[in-house]
């Protein structure tokens, strides 16, 4: 009798060994299949990102913008000023401002920073979301060279490729670009009087297209219609690199056949939305309004 209730005790001990073994083993893969986020670690972010926006703030202020108590604010500065994130400012102890390791990662970051690489993909879903040409262009010079294009679909299309070489004040893109320089820079690109020009509705006249340039400022976008080719249409956005400078232009293209008020108010909001998520990836960061 004592021999069985052994036997029996241990084919439980076993079977309960078993069932802690796949217990654990079933925690385990939950654990990876749902990761935790951890609260110390977004309430820490939450502190740096307060920066963006203000280059000085106290406990105080941090601790009335993100609603949270005093006790865990303070461990978070100090923890953050451990490491250098946040600097107390000198005579101003309770007063906090960004620390060099957070310039030496958006250096690392923006050293890394592909401009073509990046825009592949934003072009790519620009395009399939309206099948029409898209470009992105950068300024040389007088003119603008195509880094980055994605093609339409349709049998009648815009004739382009990457290298082209476009006399910048004729295409939308171009205008873009003209229209973030300096006055000495835009003088000096205006030079010639005329203009040359690609199509008879292309601008010639430098102080004509001064006065064109204003607007696209104002505006945000240029559109081009038919001063590159008199068959094409297009519309173009600038986009920023993380100082907020106008390193380069996306536009979308399409042949006149195609290209009504309709969907030029559609393709204009289209290309702003892909400048800006370009923009974006690129470090720019739009200010809050």
């Amino acid at each position: 009798m004592a021999m069985a209730l052994g036997a029996d005790v241990a084919i439980l001990f076993r079977c309960w060994s078993v069932w802690r073994s796949l217990a654990r083993v079933r925690h385990c893969e939950g654990t990876f299949d749902m990761p935790r986020v951890v609260p110390a670690v977004i309430r820490a972010l939450d502190v740096l990102e307060l920066f963006l926006d203000c280059p000085q703030l106290s406990a105080r202020q941090v601790m009335e913008r993100l609603d949270l108590p005093r006790t865990t604010v303070h461990e978070l500065l100090v923890t953050l000023e451990a490491r250098s994130y946040l600097i107390s400012v000198p005579g101003q102890p309770v007063q906090y401002r960004l620390g060099m390791p957070l310039f030496q990662l958006g250096a690392a970051f923006a050293g890394r920073l592909d401009l073509v690489r990046e825009a592949q993909g934003v072009v790519r879903d620009v395009a399939a979301r309206c099948d029409e040409a898209v470009h992105v262009a950068v300024l040389d010079g007088a003119d603008v060279i195509y880094l980055v294009k994605f093609d339409s679909t349709h049998p009648v299309r815009m004739v382009s490729g990457v290298g082209l070489r476009l006399p910048a004040h004729c295409t939308a893109v171009g205008k873009v670009l003209l229209s973030a320089l300096d006055q000495a820079d835009l003088d000096a690109v205006l030079s010639k009087d005329p203009l040359p020009g690609m199509t008879p509705d292309s601008i010639t006249d430098p102080d004509l297209l001064r006065e064109h340039l204003e607007g696209v400022r104002a505006e945000g976008v240029a559109v081009d219609v038919g001063e590159s080719d008199s068959a094409m249409r297009c519309v173009a956005a600038a986009i920023r690199d993380h100082s907020g400078a106008v390193i380069a232009a996306m536009s979308l293209s399409a042949p006149i056949i195609r290209w009504t008020p309709e969907v030029q108010v559609e393709w204009t909001g289209l290309v702003r939305e892909g400048a800006a998520a370009l923009s974006a990836r690129m470090g720019y960061r739009a200010q809050s309004r």
